[in-house]
């Protein structure tokens, strides 16, 4: 799979999410620490979405017959996902 342009592999980037999470539920934090970590866990965010997006169109590619949203049949789902 090819990296997003940060170049940060997808497990890093949620765990570090997870992390920034944890912190600021935790509170005790200023209110410029807490501002800090918040646009952290923008941009980890954006990092994850990127790589998922970039995942469900890779699997949407590969799956035979696939030709787009809403091409299943009747009572079928659009994606095997």
């Amino acid at each position: 799979m090819t990296e997003p342009a940060s170049g940060v592999p997808y497990e890093k980037a949620r765990d570090q999410l997870a992390e920034v999470v944890r912190r600021l539920e935790g509170g005790g934090l200023t209110l410029e620490e807490s501002l800090e970590l918040w646009e952290q866990g923008e941009r980890l965010a954006a990092i994850c979405s990127d790589w998922l997006e970039g995942a469900r169109a890779r699997l949407t590619a590969a799956t035979p017959g696939a030709a787009g949203p809403g091409a299943a049949g009747p009572g079928e789902p659009s994606a095997p996902f």
